[in-house]
């Protein structure tokens, strides 16, 4: 009988010592903070065409070749970058127009939801077209119902969500009703200033809106709130009149009229964008993504924004690993051991064909090599926008560790790099500076995105070599 109840004792202690220790997903707490959530890596998803810039040192600046000795250049700094993901090509035609048919598709859809409302609404004609939560009451949210029984639909965008679902008619003999032939039409270029009478839309009408908040100007200030949202308005048409503006006297006519539209060019570079539609288009980037994250039914944290690169982001990649290289490839020389030109740009005075290549202006992303980051045109075809304001003594008055004047939206010079397919060799150097108005757009600047990678993230970086 002892024996019998010695080993219940000890089978008690033995649950009991167990008891103690933490189960699965069920902690004892007792008195201390004990995080439940699994403590597990952050696996960064890769944006598509983006490549991985593994964080790293390097010398800044002109360190081999200074033909000029301009003041632009700056004594050699040594600092430091943070990883990021960057576009593997510059933002194609096809790409921007995508962006162009989503604020396009969104002003029009916006447009027949507000007449919808004043007509009364229907399930048929324009009705199908009225804001998703007044098709049915029923399915409104108590959240939405809240709001709407606060303002008016100018107060809450919240409740304003457009029914995407239903498709839009563009042909004229399929308008379902009056009222959406006065919509549509309002989108359109007046009669009196249409050729040969032809229906266009009128670009003027295309404006994205977005905000943001000027962080540095609320840190400075000690403040928060809406002094320090910044809402914006783009118009986010490129100009394609840039091809007639930027060269006198030469016929650009059918680049003009062609290049941003015609399927013959979707795979060249945009051009004609100022600085902020490139801003604006990050922006769209990133609601895009957003939105996907937020529809699925697990839903997925907000991404680290698509933004521009700052100068030194831009030069680093730009580098591709390369330690003192005058170009993305290394250098010194322009053309390969075969005799072939390394990117697309002015060889010879009046010669604007690279050899056998063949491009007279820009060319096709992806025509010519990439560097060992896995980037392609950091030199060539078009000269890029970065989020850098344009200062003479900018290497000498910013940080060495992720160097960055801030986004001051007031400066309006901005730093642009890598040369154009216009611009002689010189230009294309990864260290070379230029700068351009911010509101000026074009016909030799694009621009690529970039997004932060977090200290934490798992992420696999290219190996490359070190040295030319």
């Amino acid at each position: 009988m002892r024996k019998v109840l010695l080993f219940l004792l000890a089978a008690t202690t033995v649950v009991s010592c167990k008891s103690s220790k933490r189960g699965k997903g069920k902690p004892v707490v007792q008195g201390e903070i004990v995080v439940t959530q699994k403590n597990q890596q952050w696996n960064s998803k890769r944006p598509f065409g983006m490549v991985p810039i593994p964080g790293g040192a390097f010398v800044l600046g002109q360190s081999d070749l200074d033909f000029t000795g301009t003041e632009t250049k700056a004594p050699l700094t040594t600092v430091t970058v943070s990883s990021f993901y960057m576009d593997d090509t510059e933002i194609t035609n096809s790409e921007y127009r995508e962006f162009v048919k989503y604020v396009r598709d969104s002003i029009v859809r916006s447009l027949l939801a507000e007449k919808a409302g004043d007509e009364g609404g229907g399930e048929e004609g324009i009705g199908r077209y009225a804001y998703y939560n007044k098709k049915s009451e029923a399915e409104q949210t108590a959240y939405q119902q809240f709001l709407e029984e606060k303002g008016d639909r100018e107060g809450y965008n919240e409740n304003k969500k457009l029914d995407w679902s239903v498709p839009l008619e563009w042909k004229t003999a399929r308008y379902p009703d009056v009222a959406y032939a006065e919509v549509l039409e309002s989108l359109y270029y007046p009669p009196e200033e249409r050729f040969n009478d032809e229906r266009v839309l009128d670009p003027r009408k295309l404006v994205y809106q977005f905000s943001w908040i000027d962080q540095l100007d609320a840190v400075k200030k000690k403040g928060r709130g809406e002094n320090f949202l910044k809402k914006e308005e783009i118009a986010i048409y490129p100009d394609t009149t840039v091809w007639l503006r930027d060269f006198n006297y030469s016929f650009n006519e059918p680049l003009f009229e062609q290049y941003f539209w015609h399927k013959a060019y979707s795979s060249y570079p945009v051009v004609g964008v100022t600085w902020d539609q490139a801003r604006a288009f990050c922006a769209y980037s990133t609601k895009a993504k957003n939105d996907f994250n937020q529809s699925r039914k697990k839903k997925i944290d907000k991404i680290f924004p698509y933004r521009l690169p700052s100068e030194v982001e831009w030069e680093y990649a730009a580098r591709g690993g390369l330690e003192n290289a005058p170009y993305p490839w290394g250098g010194p020389y322009l053309i390969d051991d075969r005799g072939c030109y390394l990117a697309n740009f002015k060889p010879k005075r009046g010669d604007y064909i690279e050899g056998d290549k063949g491009f007279l202006w820009t060319a096709p992303v992806k025509s010519f090599h990439k560097n060992g980051f896995g980037l392609y045109d950091m030199a060539g075809n078009v000269s890029e926008w970065t989020v850098s304001a344009y200062n003479n003594s900018s290497y000498i008055i910013s940080s060495t560790l992720n160097p960055y004047l801030g986004n001051r939206i007031e400066d309006p010079r901005k730093v642009v790099k890598g040369g154009s397919w216009k611009d002689i060799g010189y230009m294309l150097m990864v260290s070379e500076r230029d700068w351009e108005h911010k509101d000026s757009a074009r016909s030799f600047i694009g621009f690529r995105r970039v997004q932060t990678i977090p200290e934490g993230a798992k992420e696999k970086f290219p190996k490359v070599q070190k040295h030319q």
